[in-house]
């Protein structure tokens, strides 16, 4: 028979730890399932200089904030280490090396399939995040192309491209920022914008631009674009014309590519930049615009959508790829079923982590109460 548990929380990353710390604090008996070896799996495998752009106030997790020491934008290491305290700290049931299989449900409660055996749960809190689903599109010629293809979530450290001719797929936060620090170690980066990027400051008059977001968004959506107008006009005086095109939708609509280093790079003449990708050919690609070049490596910076896969049919996506909600956390599709980690706009995933994992304990706790 499958091993019980009252309420199972799949994931130890930022929004198992949060859910766990809060459910804790509930009262609630649970367990964390971790794939990895230890908490904080995937951030300790993604690449080495990534620093959060969200600012250390708005960033920490529940009952926890950052020590005084902590810069203001807080470099992936340190963010692992937090990790790693959080848990100590509240001691929080996680057992790592279980990676999950499969979900089902079957007379009214979940069974767990992991690597290391069955769990039963009377409910389940999914908290797997994103970056164990990276998107990897199929480009047309790329089984012809004769170089590196990769995903950004593969990619470490830029000392491996000094010298190469490295096309970057893709002009999000990831794209811009490997890129860019490709660039500047010696690579010669294209990238390959599709639609266009909003680009916006990391920082406004000194406060990291998330916190301004955070107070704009409870304004009229009118007032929120004239607020993004004045960024944009106050940016342009200083700064000049952009240098990538913008896309049809707001910033306010999707996550923009936060800081310039990206934009500084193409500036400096370190970075070209070219319209999307029409097909890979054996020494390189062309693209939409009727051009073409030649390349040793392509690095797909496409993306992430949520990992879901052990849940298979069970649940519904929406447009882009989160299980269908309703009060943030609460699956639309089945019962005793969460979601903490799948709320992602401008004022940032930590924050949101924090204020889903709080929602979703406070509702798992009244619900067991009830029974």
């Amino acid at each position: 028979m499958p091993e019980p548990a009252r309420v199972l929380v799949v994931g130890a990353g930022p929004a198992g730890l949060a859910t766990s710390q809060q459910l804790q604090a509930r009262a609630v008996p649970h367990r964390v399932l971790e794939r990895g070896d230890s908490v904080g799996h995937t951030w300790a495998n993604l690449y080495d200089s990534l620093t959060l752009h969200t600012g250390k106030h708005m960033s920490n997790l529940p009952g926890m904030p950052f020590p005084h020491s902590a810069p203001l934008f807080v470099p992936r290491r340190e963010f692992l280490e937090y990790l790693r305290r959080y848990a100590l700290a509240f001691d929080l049931p996680v057992e790592t090396g279980y990676a999950v299989e499969r979900i089902t449900r079957t007379d009214g409660s979940w069974t767990v399939r992991t690597s290391r055996g069955e769990y039963a749960a009377q409910v389940l809190v999914v908290a797997t995040g994103i970056v164990a689903n990276p998107r990897i599109p199929a480009l047309p010629g790329q089984q012809s192309f004769g170089g590196r293809i990769v995903h950004s979530v593969e990619y470490r450290r830029s000392d491996a491209y000094p010298g190469r001719r490295v096309l970057v797929v893709g002009v999000g936060n990831s794209g811009a920022e490997i890129g860019s620090e490709i660039a500047r170690a010696g690579g010669k980066v294209t990238i390959a914008v599709r639609s266009g990027a909003n680009v916006v400051p990391l920082t406004l008059a000194g406060l990291p631009i998330q916190y301004v977001s955070y107070w704009v968004r409870t304004l009229p959506r009118a007032i929120q674009e004239a607020a993004v107008g004045l960024v944009r006009l106050l940016t342009e005086l200083r700064r000049g014309k952009p240098v990538l095109p913008r896309p049809a939708y707001s910033p306010l609509d999707a996550i923009p590519v936060i800081g310039f280093h990206l934009v500084d790079a193409i500036c400096e003449g370190l970075i070209d930049v070219r319209a999307g990708v029409a097909e890979l050919t054996a020494d390189g690609a062309r693209f939409t615009d009727g051009t073409a070049g030649r390349f040793d490596d392509v690095i797909l910076a496409t993306g992430f959508s949520a990992a879901l896969a052990p849940l298979g049919g069970l649940v519904q996506r929406d447009q882009g790829g989160f299980a269908r909600r309703r009060e943030r956390v609460v699956s639309l599709d089945q019962p005793d079923l969460y979601f903490v980690g799948h709320n992602y706009d401008a004022t940032g995933g930590l924050y949101n982590i924090k204020r889903d994992a709080r929602l979703a304990a406070r509702l798992i706790a009244g619900q067991l109460q009830r029974q």
